[in-house]
């Protein structure tokens, strides 16, 4: 018998214990840690002499445990585990819901952000993906769900001067990060531009309105041109007044891009809509490649003649030597469904405007397919017919102007991945929540869009790992299931040191339980 066991035995004893129904449960009892404990119920009676036998029969079990019995042993195991546990429990100093800014932070670190030493930056980059929200709400989130202590003027402080301090560095670390997970080189380069929205009805001469890519025409705005890698790795943003003109916007992000980091062995690619002879002419004096879109409907009669001449084969290309360079047409059966459906269904939209057989002019300037209307001087509409079989020639062709020697098929390939930039705007917008803005200062928007540009790199290296490492899951549900894994601290009683325990239990959260480890980040370009 152990001491534990000697000690609880000599404490024991047979009681009797009067019950509010008037009956008498007979029970065995020890004192444990100065707290009476019942061991052992014998029986429950209201007649004497079966309580009697019942308190008898408690004395004799009481001896046949002193002897060392194995199930007064299990007894005795049971109430120290519960005298552990209840200690334990007694001493939890807080519960903090932070999976996700602990698989955030390694992220975060594997990318090479650690090197900045910038406390409030990573706590609002993280903050961006795990929970995005305003300024003020982010400080109660990283209070309660990380312990985290920020105050809201000491972040908008550092957002008036996060410009001038720390953006050269992170975006250096963004780019060389990049060029490492591709082989070393940047290749291709994506190009487009996005407007982001504020929640205000003045501009003020950087804030203004123009022509919003989420319908927001009557809001103030700011343009927002994002460059690239293949595969969506940002590489560089500006931002521009939010009534520039796009095709203003793609020379100089690209230009002061090349010549920061040095590159000479690239390819832009862009969409039709960003250029324009002075932009063409100046890539050409750069001595810059590209790949860009087309505006094959405005080509001259010459060209249009050839390109609609050419028969219509999934697959085939066909080419003609421009001004600009290589114009590429390819042709598409799914391009051709969709263009059709769309046009299709713009003329439904107009007919429904003009069901009355009048139009207003705003009808007339907010419709896509204006084009087939043919509008006589008292305002009387009609559908042009013949527009609109002309428009259907054109139905799954599209163009493409090249200065590189790639071949047709490959310069398709490379243009199509252009949808890398939009996914991005996309992530920004929606996972990320870049827009709306509340801030009304250069400084303090420039500041937000670098925060979110960081988050934006973190999210795609989660997805690049996620991938490269075959894990059936996309970035946004790993983040779901990290955001259900909690680190409880403990403070012991006795040395009063803290300890913390992160509890990854769930069979959904043990999908991800590698995630959280430093090797598997260490690993990566090891």
């Amino acid at each position: 018998m152990t001491q534990v066991d000697l000690k609880l035995s000599l404490w024991m004893f047979v009681r009797k214990k009067k019950n509010r129904s008037g009956s008498t449960s007979v029970v065995v009892a020890a004192k444990v840690q100065g707290k009476f404990k019942e061991l052992k119920t014998i029986g429950v009676s209201k007649d004497e002499a079966e309580i009697e036998r019942f308190y008898q029969e408690g004395k004799v079990w009481c001896n046949t445990q002193v002897k060392g019995a194995d199930l007064f042993n299990q007894r005795t195991q049971e109430i120290e585990e519960l005298n552990v546990t209840d200690s334990l429990l007694s001493n939890i100093e807080n519960i903090l819901h932070n999976g996700s800014q602990l698989l955030l932070n390694k992220v975060y670190d594997s990318i090479g952000y650690d090197a900045i030493d910038d406390y409030i930056l990573r706590q609002l980059v993280i903050s961006r993906l795990a929970q995005p929200m305003s300024k003020s709400a982010t400080i109660e989130y990283l209070k309660s769900h990380f312990d985290e202590d920020v105050h809201l003027n000491k972040i908008y402080r550092y957002m008036d001067k996060l410009y001038s301090t720390q953006q050269e560095a992170i975006q250096k670390i963004s780019v060389e990060h990049t060029r490492k997970i591709l082989g070393g080189r940047i290749g291709l380069m994506f190009y487009d531009v996005t407007t982001l929205y504020f929640e205000s009805d003045y501009g003020d001469g950087f804030r203004e309105p123009g022509f919003s890519k989420d319908g927001k025409h009557s809001q103030p705005q700011i343009v927002l041109g994002l460059l690239v890698s293949k595969d969506g790795y940002p590489l560089s943003y500006s931002m521009f007044n939010g009534s520039q003109y796009e095709g203003r916007t793609m020379i100089p992000i690209v230009d002061d891009f090349v010549m920061r980091f040095k590159l000479n062995d690239f390819v832009l690619v862009a969409d039709s809509g960003l250029i324009n002879k002075k932009n063409i002419d100046f890539l050409k004096a750069q001595g810059y490649k590209y790949i860009i879109g087309a505006r094959i409907k405005n080509a001259s009669k010459t060209q249009q003649e050839w390109l609609l001449s050419q028969e219509k084969i999934e697959g085939v290309y066909n080419e003609t030597t421009v001004a600009h360079g290589r114009l590429i047409v390819g042709y598409s059966e799914k391009r051709a469904k969709k263009d059709a459906y769309n046009r299709i269904k713009g003329i439904g939209r107009l007919e429904k405007a003009f069901k009355t057989g009048t139009i207003s002019k705003e009808n007339i300037n907010k419709r896509g397919y204006n084009k087939f209307l043919i509008i006589s001087k008292d305002v009387q509409v009609t559908i042009d017919k013949s527009s609109v079989e002309e428009d259907a020639k054109w139905d799954g062709l599209k163009g493409y102007i090249t200065n590189t020697d790639l071949p047709a098929a490959e310069v398709y390939d490379q243009y199509s991945s252009l949808w890398q930039v939009e996914r991005a705007f996309r992530i920004t917008k929606g996972t990320v929540e870049m827009r709306p803005m509340f801030h009304f200062t250069p400084k303090r928007i420039e500041a937000h869009v670098c925060i979110c540009f960081i988050a934006y790199k973190i999210y795609k290296e989660l997805e690049r790992v996620l991938k490269e490492k075959q894990y059936k899951i996309s970035a946004d549900k790993a983040l779901d299931i990290a955001k259900t894994v909690t680190t409880i601290r403990i403070k012991l009683p006795q040395s009063g040191k803290t300890i913390s325990k992160t509890m990854i239990i769930t069979e959904r959260q043990k999908l991800i339980e590698p995630l959280f480890s430093d090797n598997f980040w260490k690993s990566q370009f090891g």
